[in-house]
């Protein structure tokens, strides 16, 4: 059957099960559109504020559902304003295909309005990327955009198609839905070592990161976790993955992470990395991370093992293919003097002092787990309010804590809370952010607006950049400069101006009542909360330290 290139892409995004797609129109891709406007019974797309806002809905679409993101931009500029969203979606392996127009084949290279080679600015921070030169390619070429995005370690990968491509015609023959590239075959010799060395271990750790979370391999954790007793550190990434009640789950490793998690790991001699890539805020000091332990790293990604930190057996291979062959391997015991160090470990680890008189971010955030429940996606930006969302929401299930852990994206929240929202069906959303992430992007409370998305938006108001502003009191000797922006923003009237609600919150009541009635609604609803500009997120690590640099006051 004869296909212009636009009905071509959207043949085959039906092809690959897209469902949803967000983006912002333009010259470049009128022609796209217009083909969008045919399918719209069967696509369904949310223009947004921003194409950054978009490229970060397509990414919290995708993040809760493990499906595909799909994000679409015109050319130039349009296409420049996805690139933080793509490098976002990057650093945490999510995958995602954007879609960019361009300017006519026989326009390219000359300056022309609105041309940008968004090919070459976004390949560093893509798995790879396309520029469809001829409509006879196109189909393939999308295809192939969804294996790569899906295979291995996930990521985003981007296509950008000229005005004349999307509007030539050609041949199209119907295809069946990619699948996803095979892993390599696992090393039954690694497997086996790393076996022995669990076996042999007498104070052993589990440190998961998002790549367990990722390949759907939580049970396989659990399991293996419960049958050899070994206790098991996360990253940010990997909230929820493990049932924060779950007595084999110490809680969050690294810079801002439990002393009593830090010190199992210092204190380890045997390591098992799942899915985790040993990051600067994990590994502060490569040279003292786990200094007594031998070390295995499960990975899907071989560019992970030895990058930060040296592995002494590396599995490499599909996260939940791996740990499903360990498991056989490992013997079933207990461990109750390893049990008994690390439960008493816990029992003094930092606890904030709460204060009925004031917001304090701990009830706060308590308060909110209580009432949203155990469905509550809790999707947050970046900063201070990040790390107490990761303290202290009770994370019960896998892929519902949303973040950005690898760019630390301020502003990344609203679209990603969007794009989670239109996925997650009856399940409570909630967006927490700061007043300054808030700043970069609350245009998208348009986009809630008009297109009916209850999200629930948490603002953490301290008045200051409180991240900047706590390494400022710790390491600059309290020379605050540039963290005290002295905004006079109303979010109350602003919210009114959107076309929301706004509640203002001095108090736990107040509050309480506020995220109540948020619940209750079928709108999107913002709710401030006045906090102290000196709470602080603790405890904390600097940067490149060790345990023995731990700050807990």
């Amino acid at each position: 059957m004869k296909r212009n290139g636009s009905d071509i892409l959207m043949e085959v995004l039906l092809e690959q099960g897209v469902e949803q797609i967000f983006g912002y129109p333009g010259g470049a891709v009128l022609n796209i559109y217009d083909a969008l406007y045919r399918y719209s019974g069967r696509i369904s797309h949310v223009m947004t504020a921003h194409e950054q806002g978009a490229a970060h809905a397509a990414d919290g679409y995708a993040r809760l559902t493990g499906k595909t993101g799909v994000v679409f931009a015109t050319s130039g500029p349009g296409a420049t304003n996805l690139v933080t969203g793509i490098a976002t979606a990057y650093m945490d392996s999510v995958p995602l295909v954007a879609i960019t127009g361009n300017v006519s084949s026989g326009l390219i290279g000359k300056d022309s309005f609105q041309e940008v080679y968004i090919a070459g600015i976004t390949e560093p921070i893509t798995k790879h990327n396309f520029v469809a030169r001829r409509v006879e390619e196109l189909a393939a070429v999308l295809r192939c955009a969804f294996t790569i995005a899906q295979s291995g370690r996930k990521g985003p990968v981007l296509v950008d198609i000229p005005k004349d491509v999307s509007a030539a015609i050609t041949e199209f023959q119907p295809a069946p839905r990619q699948m996803p590239t095979a892993a390599a075959q696992l090393n039954e010799a690694a497997l086996c070592q790393a076996a022995r060395l669990l076996n042999d271990a007498k104070q052993p750790v589990i440190y998961f990161g998002g790549g367990v979370s990722a390949a759907g391999a939580g049970e396989l954790l659990r399991t293996l976790c419960e049958k050899a007793d070994i206790p098991a550190a996360h990253t940010l990434m990997a909230a929820g993955v493990l049932d924060c009640d779950e007595p084999h789950n110490m809680g969050l490793i690294g810079m801002h992470g439990c002393a009593s998690v830090n010190r199992a790991v210092n204190e380890a001699d045997v390591l098992l990395i799942a899915g985790a890539r040993l990051s600067d805020r994990v590994a502060l000091n490569p040279a003292k991370f786990a200094p007594e332990a031998k070390r295995i790293h499960l990975d899907v990604d071989a560019a992970e093992i030895n990058k930060n930190v040296a592995a002494d057996c590396a599995v490499i291979g599909d996260v939940k293919a791996a740990l499903e062959a360990l498991l056989p391997l490992v013997r079933e015991r207990r461990q109750p003097d390893w049990a008994k160090k690390t439960s008493a470990w816990k029992q003094n680890d930092y606890r904030p002092k709460d204060d009925a008189a004031v917001l304090k971010p701990q009830q706060v955030l308590r308060s909110i787990s209580r009432l949203a429940g155990e469905d509550a996606v809790y999707v947050t930006d970046v900063g201070q309010h990040q790390l107490w969302a990761a303290q202290y929401v009770r994370h019960v299930r896998p892929r519902s804590f949303l973040t950005s852990g690898g760019l630390g994206t301020m502003g990344f929240g609203y679209g990603a809370a969007i794009g989670a929202k239109l996925a997650a069906g009856e399940r409570p959303v909630v967006h927490i952010t700061g007043d300054g992430s808030f700043h970069m992007n609350m245009n998208e409370a348009c986009t809630a607006v008009s297109y009916h998305v209850p999200v629930i938006t948490v603002i953490f108001n301290n008045r200051v950049l409180g991240m900047v502003r706590q390494w400022q009191a710790a390491f600059y000797g309290k020379r605050y400069s540039s963290t005290d922006p002295q905004r006079k923003t109303d979010y109350v009237q602003l919210a009114a101006g959107f076309g929301l609600k706004c509640s203002r919150c001095e108090s736990l009541p107040e509050f309480e009542a506020a995220f109540g009635a948020a619940l209750q609604s079928k709108e999107p609803v913002w709710i401030e909360c006045l906090i102290d500009k000196d709470e602080k997120v603790l405890p904390m690590i600097p940067a490149g330290g060790a345990l023995a640099d731990m700050i807990m006051e």
